[in-house]
This record gives structure tokens, C-alpha cells and sequence, in this order.
């Protein structure tokens, strides 16, 4: 390279159409006639999100929304401006059916999966603009799971839309400052006027996609209990004619690590009209459930989104970029990097398309109790093990392109920076930890999952996927001793070993799809690549309950042993020190 050459930048191609995993998955889970209606669709978004949707993306890679609060002469408007990519790509979600797709249901059950493809390839070309969509199909299915008729038929028909003009996106305002993932602490505040109409009075400290139309709300109803059996969840229309609704004011617009293109608010609500979701003004929490299913679904499928993202344009820089003499992707250590991220995706990729496969059968009511008690138990997993790879994954491949991964113009560090809200988003890795251990005890144990691992390991038939097939299915059996011995010593130990329990079961699991899948791509592709991804998943770390128990470290059950453990190694004093 002469001195004064241009390193030429990574670019992206059919977005769809160079990603085999997709492209396969689809292949194994849809009818050939499901498979061959949507392909088009999937190809046309998969043009956009290499094409003008990212090239939007990389001329806007500076800009950030702003909150305007007051007029010219004097007035409180609270105005957000979003950036260009946040005003395309609404235009294109609704389109494209993003959020339609699932309710539309075209294809009955299949239309989940087809829904969460779109998604896979819709979100990391803009911006994270995935957000408001999963709210507002959280919303959505929340209101036609829960809503009373009259929600529904206002709310509905806007959430699922096509028409650009009549789109609207759904917030979802669950945090404040006393809570965070604790809930049972929020203390908006409900009162019901004499009209008989009801007011919300507080203040919600995180506020994702505030420009949305309407959002889901949790307050307390004045006279209720404490906790979250005195919450009621409800209705709040937010903008008329693009303008905030009266009772509403937006404090600041949060200064954050990532998603800086999400317009997060700090909202105070001072008398904004709202309905009950529900007849019940009670057990708020428990109705946001199929709202969370979903929005957990879209978190899985964003973080193999990014990791997918990332690792598109490390392969093209690795073509282009010599280093040493020769190309980056001529250097073995590289290719082992990028291979085992490539593993680590399809892991990802089956988990999260199982969760949604669930879903749609659910949604269809063709769910037998089986799957959805593997649905109750397989969202928590994939959400929590997607993100955390996620964080990993995009961290190495910010490393693959050197010193440039680390310049802002670049656009590379938002892979990174937004991979790192996956695990925060919709409930953080240890609140999702400890909620498995509770649906382990409401589908009453683990046998949903003992028949996941199994159709794997029968469907099985390649030396190469057996052993890694009975890799997954030891790593499973040590987590459910695991669970009977933890059980056995009480919450404090259940507590203490869940995160490496929910971890572990979602590696194995991870494993066990893609060589159940490896092995339908042996046969009916003729293709090893996913029999080699299986075989390089199952050489990474899965079984952390064994790996925890082999460095001897004690299972600390005692909340006593806990603090003075923490005491010891916070402490300034030097006799703590010594004795650490």
C-alpha cells in the first residue's frame, strides 16, 4: 500500500442474501410454500438494510434527537426532533409490515417467525428503531390478550397498520426512580375524578421512545395496597396532532452510553387522562405479561442482529485491510476469531427463532401445554444469553478492525455501545435469572426443557453433532441437579447459583439446536458449515455449573458468609486486607 492510499471502508450486500444462517433456518422451520411467499419480502428488506437504509445510517452517524421545551413566545412545547434515520425507517416498518406481519397472520402460526426475520434484518440499519416497534407489538398483543373492547378498538388497528399515516408506536412506562426492576415500588399515583375519569399523577424516570403515540403505564390506584398486587396497568394516549397531550411534560432527555438515538424521556405525569387496561385495578405486573414475552423476543432477536451486523462488516474489512503482508482474513488467529464468533451466532439465531416458533403456535392456539410451558421458561433463557453475547461478541468485533473500531465516524462503537442495553432492557440478567427459577416452579420443574434436549438428541445422527448433542444434554443434567440440590439448602442458595444456572441452560441449549439443526442441513442442504459451528460451540464454555464446581469455590448460602465476604474485599483497613 503506497503511503498515501485509502484504507476503503467495509460495506454491506444483500443483507438477507448473504446471511446463511437465516437464510437456512428458514429453510428447516417454514413450509416450502410459507418459505417461497415471504422470500421475496425478506430479500427486499435485506436490499434496504445493506443499502440506502445503511448508508442513511452512516451519513446521519453524528445526529442525535432534541427536545425543544419551549415556544418562541413563551409556551411549554416540549418538542422531540428525532434523527433521519428514526423518520425512514418508520415509514419502512410500517410498509413492511414489521409489527403487521405477526397479525396479520398470513401464514397462521408461521407468521411469528416470519415477523421476527423482518426484525433480524430491520433493526441494526436503523438506529435502533427495534424499540418502539417491540413496545408497540408488546402493546398490541397486550391489548387483544387483555384490553377491554373499546382499547382495543381505538388502539389496535393503529398498532398493526400498514398505512405510514395511520402508524402509531406504543411507549411502555414501567421505571422510576424508587423502583427500577423492583415495580412493586412505583409511585404514580391513579385518581378517578368525578366524571369518572382517571388521572395519572407522577414521575417515570426511564421513558424509551417518547415521541410514541400512546403507552402502557403502571400506577397505583388511590386506596390500593403497596406492592405490586395494589398496581393496575393502563391506558395513556401521549401525542394529538403531533403534539403532546395535556398533563405531560418531559423534564430531559437521558445522556446514555448507547442507543443515543433513541429519544429515552424523563417524564412527568401531572393529571394525563387515562383507561384501565383491565376490568381488574389490580396485579398490574401480571398483565404486562404477554407485553414482555414479546418485547423479550425482540431483545433476543436484536442481539443476534448486532452480533450478525457486526461480524458482516469484520468480513468485508477482513478482505480488504493487509496487515503482515496479507489480507486479515488470510490470518488464521483471525479466521478463528471470526469462526468462533460465527458459532456463537448461530446459537443464538436457533434459540431465538425457537422462542418465536413458540410464540406463533401460541398465538394460533395450536400450543399444546408442552409448548407453552417451553415458551414460559425459553423466554426468560434466550433473552438473558443473547444479550450477554451480545455485549461480548460486538466487543471483539470492535476489536477486529483495530484502532478504526474505536473512531466514532467510523460508525462501528454503536454496535457495541447499543449491544450493551440488551441486558438491561426488559429486565437485567439477574432479575431474568432469579424470574426462571420462578416459572421452573410454576410449569412445576424442568421437564419442558429435559424434552427440548431430547428431540435434539434423537433428531441427531452425525458422530460429529452426537457428541455435541451429548455435550448439551450434560450440561442440562448438571443444572437440574443443580437446581434439587440448591432447592434442597433454600432461597438463599437458589439465588446465589442462578445466573450460572440460566446461563448454562441457555448455552446448552444453544448447542443442542444448532446441531439438531446441523444435522437437517447435512441432509437436506448438503452443508457441514452449521455441523462445524455445532462442533466449535460445544469446544466453548457450557457447562458453567460444572466449571464452577471443578475451581472448588464455595456455594456461599449463607446471607451472613455473603456479607462478610464483600466486606472483606471492600474494606479499606489492612487487617481485612490481610485476612482476604
Amino acid at each position: 500500500m503506497s503511503p498515501d492510499a485509502v484504507q476503503p471502508p467495509p460495506t454491506l450486500a444483500n443483507q438477507y442474501d448473504t446471511d446463511r444462517v437465516l437464510r437456512s433456518a428458514l429453510h428447516r422451520l417454514l413450509p416450502e410454500d410459507v418459505h417461497a411467499a415471504i422470500e421475496p419480502g425478506l430479500r427486499a428488506m435485506g436490499e434496504r438494510a445493506g443499502g440506502d437504509l445503511y448508508a442513511l445510517q452512516q451519513e446521519d452517524v453524528r445526529a442525535e434527537p432534541t427536545l425543544t421545551r419551549w415556544g418562541p413566545w413563551g409556551d411549554r412545547v416540549d418538542r422531540i426532533e428525532v434523527t433521519r434515520v428514526w423518520q425512514r425507517a418508520e415509514t419502512v416498518a410500517a410498509q413492511d409490515g414489521v409489527v403487521a406481519t405477526a397479525y396479520e397472520q398470513t401464514h397462521g402460526r408461521h407468521s411469528r417467525v416470519h415477523q421476527m426475520a423482518l426484525a433480524y434484518l430491520f433493526i441494526p440499519s436503523t438506529d435502533m428503531y427495534g424499540c418502539p416497534l417491540a413496545m408497540t407489538d408488546g402493546a398490541a398483543r397486550t391489548l387483544l390478550d387483555k384490553g377491554q373492547d373499546p382499547l382495543v378498538e381505538t388502539a389496535v388497528p393503529h398498532l398493526t397498520t400498514r398505512d405510514p399515516d395511520a402508524f402509531w408506536t406504543s411507549g411502555q412506562w414501567m421505571t422510576e426512580v424508587s423502583g427500577g426492576s423492583d415495580v412493586s415500588n412505583t409511585r404514580t399515583t391513579a385518581r378517578r375524578t368525578d366524571d369518572g375519569t382517571w388521572r395519572l399523577y407522577g414521575r417515570k424516570w426511564f421513558t424509551s421512545a417518547v415521541t410514541a403515540n400512546m403507552a402502557l403505564a403502571l400506577a397505583r390506584p388511590e386506596g390500593n395496597p403497596d406492592g405490586s398486587e395494589g398496581l393496575a396497568l393502563f391506558y395513556v394516549p401521549v401525542r394529538e396532532n403531533d403534539t403532546l397531550v395535556e398533563g405531560l411534560r418531559v423534564h430531559r432527555l437521558k445522556d446514555k452510553l448507547g442507543t443515543r438515538k433513541l429519544p429515552t424521556a424523563e417524564l412527568q405525569l401531572d393529571g394525563v387522562e387515562a383507561s384501565p387496561v383491565t376490568g381488574e385495578l389490580r396485579h398490574g405486573t401480571r398483565h404486562i405479561a404477554p407485553m414482555l414475552t414479546v418485547t423479550r423476543l425482540w431483545n433476543a432477536v436484536t442481539a443476534a442482529a448486532y452480533l450478525r451486523r457486526g461480524l458482516a462488516l469484520a468480513r468485508d474489512y477482513g478482505r480488504k485491510r493487509t496487515a503482515f503482508g496479507k489480507r486479515l482474513l488470510d490470518h488464521p488467529l483471525h479466521q478463528e476469531t471470526l469462526a468462533d464468533l460465527q458459532a456463537r451466532l448461530e446459537g443464538m439465531v436457533h434459540l431465538s427463532f425457537r422462542v418465536a416458533a413458540l410464540l406463533g403456535r401460541r398465538e394460533t392456539d395450536q400450543a399444546d401445554s408442552k409448548d407453552r410451558a417451553s415458551l414460559r421458561l425459553l423466554t426468560p433463557i434466550a433473552k438473558l444469553t443473547t444479550a450477554k453475547q451480545a455485549v461480548a461478541g460486538t466487543s471483539e468485533v470492535i476489536e477486529a478492525f483495530g484502532g478504526a473500531g474505536y473512531v466514532e465516524d467510523t460508525g462501528l462503537p454503536p454496535l457495541h455501545r447499543d449491544a450493551q442495553v440488551l441486558p438491561i432492557w426488559e429486565g437485567t440478567t439477574n432479575v431474568l435469572a432469579l424470574d426462571l427459577l420462578r416459572r421452573v416452579e410454576a410449569v412445576e420443574g424442568l421437564a419442558p426443557l429435559s424434552t427440548e434436549f431430547e428431540q435434539c438428541r434423537t433428531s441427531v445422527r452425525d458422530a460429529r453433532l452426537q457428541r455435541a448433542a451429548q455435550t448439551a444434554q450434560e450440561a442440562f443434567q448438571h443444572a437440574a441437579e443443580w437446581f434439587r440440590d440448591a432447592r434442597s439448602k433454600g432461597p438463599d442458595a437458589l439465588q446465589a447459583g442462578a445466573r450460572r444456572f440460566a446461563l448454562t441452560l441457555g448455552r446448552a441449549l444453544e448447542l443442542a439446536y444448532t446441531a439438531q439443526h446441523a444435522q437437517w442441513s447435512l441432509h437436506a442442504e448438503e452443508d457441514g458449515r452449521s455441523a462445524a459451528a455445532a462442533e466449535r460451540l460445544a469446544a466453548q464454555p457450557v457447562d458453567l455449573i460444572r466449571e464452577h464446581n471443578a475451581t472448588g469455590t464455595p456455594e456461599l448460602a449463607r446471607a451472613e458468609d455473603r456479607s462478610s465476604l464483600f466486606e472483606r474485599y471492600t474494606s479499606s483497613s489492612p487487617e481485612a486486607t490481610e485476612q482476604t
